[in-house]
């Protein structure tokens, strides 16, 4: 009796994953998932664009040879988007820094171009953010 039910139970066991594959009125997991998603309020908006600017700052601060951050210009930025330094230094906000500072590595030709074209002293985005390196 004892091992006819412990193969009834390795029967199903074994079953029970091929029946939930093959259930077609089953949705696939997440795909509710950006329905019950929140909506992004604006101080969340806020603080990731002050991430994704650190993160742009420390890439051409490594990687543009030509350019360097003024940090000073950041500073202010960045305190009229409602985030501090200690903010972007620690936490949720330097993970995400660091995920585009990732990002634009992939193409650094091309985005120390942007960086200069948008934040640069006549950038379309935020002017100043970015300025010539000075020579050494």
């Amino acid at each position: 009796m004892k091992s006819v039910l412990t193969a009834c139970v390795f029967a199903a066991l074994a079953t029970a994953p091929a029946l939930a594959q093959t259930t077609p009125d089953a949705p696939p997991p997440d795909a509710a998932a950006p329905e019950n998603r929140p909506p992004e309020t604006k101080a969340e908006r806020q603080r990731n664009s002050a991430a994704k600017l650190s993160g742009l700052l420390y890439f051409v601060q490594n990687a543009c040879p030509d350019l360097q951050p003024d940090y000073a210009r950041f500073k202010t930025v960045v305190s009229s988007l409602g985030v501090t330094l200690e903010d972007l230094s620690a936490g949720d906000l330097l993970l995400r820094s660091r995920t585009y500072t990732e990002v634009y590595t992939k193409d650094t030709p091309a985005n120390c171009t942007r960086a200069e074209a948008n934040f640069g002293p006549a950038g379309t985005t935020i002017p100043g953010l970015v300025v010539k390196r000075a020579a050494q």
